[in-house]
């Protein structure tokens, strides 16, 4: 709890973000007040993957055990972060979500939606995957759980981000790299 009281006081102080402005890269806080550059691929790795979500959308809080399963199977290769863009979204709903999905990947608070304006993401749960030059390789959906926000499958049929990542992974073209996804629109946003 000091943790996160530490982080809210943080984030009052400083404005995180930073967009293009004087050529600084984007920069957002996680739900501790750390920065992170999500749009710069870490060294040694091969992408940044991104998923919007919300604790508000229960489409969204569906796909984070996959998510999670996908992030420990490829955290040697990319970065996984998780993108908070409602400005309603509190931080510690935002966190809560975090712990009670056991989720191991940074969570990130994108309140001024700087993030999701720049890569066009209107959707939680939307995934974006980024190459090192700072190009949209895939963006849509995690997989077609959902046919529609509340027409869900008994199971995925389809792995849209478990194949673009394997296809980043052996160098090839993302044979799909848009999908629709499908859930519930971040708040806030134009549609």
């Amino acid at each position: 709890m000091k943790v996160l009281l530490s982080a809210l006081f943080c984030l009052l102080l400083q404005a995180s973000i930073t967009l293009g402005q004087d050529n600084k890269p984007l920069e957002l806080a996680d739900v501790e007040g750390n920065p992170h550059q999500p749009l710069k691929v870490e060294e040694g790795k091969k992408a940044v993957v991104l998923l919007f979500v919300s604790p508000y959308c229960p489409t969204a809080g569906k796909f984070l055990p996959e998510f999670n399963r996908i992030a420990a199977e490829n955290g040697p290769s990319f970065s996984f972060y998780l993108v908070h863009s409602d400005p309603e979204t509190k931080v510690t709903d935002a966190y809560k979500q975090a712990v009670l999905n056991e989720v191991k990947s940074t969570v990130l608070l994108d309140k001024d939606q700087a993030l999701a304006k720049k890569l066009n993401a209107r959707i939680t749960p939307e995934c974006v995957v980024l190459n090192p030059a700072g190009e949209v390789v895939y963006q849509g959906r995690m997989n077609d759980l959902y046919l529609a926000p509340t027409k869900r499958q008994r199971q995925a049929t389809t792995k849209e981000l478990s194949d673009a990542l394997e296809a980043i992974a052996a160098g090839k073209p993302v044979v799909t790299p848009h999908t629709e996804a499908v859930g519930c629109k971040i708040g806030g946003l134009a549609p």
